[in-house]
């Protein structure tokens, strides 16, 4: 019978020993994000997630803190989503982890050669991302999946602090409007403007001082379920993606080839 790792494990599992500024940086971001209480109803909302599970999670015990970002420290792609579930970032530890929009993100960049397998179920399920990082406008859970805009720039140093620790990447794959909005406002607080503000939709493309940032539907259970969203939309612009990050055509899914992921839990 499965069992969930006591905490103390899957925090010792998050982090290989990985030498060198650049991976010491984003961690030391991570346990800034890990440690934020900044903003009341989030930090409530995420506890009391933790207790009230439902019963199908009832044997885990929930992370129920911030969740940061989780990839390649050499990544040349960046992914921002809206903020992690209620029951699965929230629960796991990891962002785009536990849920069905995870489900339909890392199999879509399994699909890419990006993933070492198409599914992120909890930490220590030996997921490995390779020349991508996957990250949240928003690290906490919030009550109908809807932070304020208030939270929002709460977050928006961590999501700056994540890009500026990551120089390798030149592309953002916003998913979803409010990624979108988030990330605009990320890298405008690093000195890249762009006037008129871009407007999101899918397949949509800015160019913002050396980053081109490229517009994908959130793969949440509405944009799926109701073909909104489908598999070769998201396969569409992981290609485009690759392809402006100069990374070339998909290669065949292969196994952990990169060891270097680093893990956004801190202990």
């Amino acid at each position: 019978m499965w069992r969930p790792l006591p905490d103390s494990a899957r925090l010792e599992g998050a982090y290989p020993e990985l030498p060198g500024a650049r991976e010491r940086g984003v961690r030391d971001v991570a346990s800034q994000i890990v440690a934020c209480h900044a903003c009341p109803r989030l930090v409530e909302w995420r506890e009391r997630a933790g207790r009230e599970k439902p019963a199908r999670y009832s044997a885990w015990t929930y992370w129920s803190r911030p969740v940061p970002g989780y990839g390649d420290p050499a990544a040349r792609i960046a992914l921002v989503g809206l903020a992690p579930a209620a029951n699965g970032g929230n629960r796991t530890g990891r962002v785009f982890t536990g849920d069905r929009s995870g489900d339909v993100l890392f199999a879509a960049l399994f699909r890419a050669g990006l993933a070492s397998q198409p599914t992120s179920r909890s930490v220590g399920d030996g997921l490995v991302v390779r020349d991508a990082y996957v990250t949240a406008a928003v690290r906490c859970a919030p009550p109908d999946n809807r932070p304020l805009p208030s939270e929002r720039d709460r977050c928006l140093p961590y999501l700056a602090d994540e890009l500026r620790l990551l120089p390798d990447v030149r592309v953002v794959v916003a998913l979803g409007g409010f990624g979108w909005d988030a990330v605009l406002r990320a890298l405008a607080m690093l000195g890249q403007h762009v006037r008129p503000k871009p407007r999101f939709g899918h397949g949509a493309r800015a160019d913002v001082g050396p980053f081109a940032l490229l517009g994908c539907f959130h793969p949440s259970q509405q944009n799926t379920f109701t073909g909104r969203l489908t598999p070769a939309m998201m396969d569409d612009v992981l290609r485009e993606a690759r392809a402006l990050a100069g990374l070339g055509p998909t290669r065949p899914p292969a196994g952990n080839r990169r060891p270097g992921t680093v893990s956004g839990r801190a202990r």
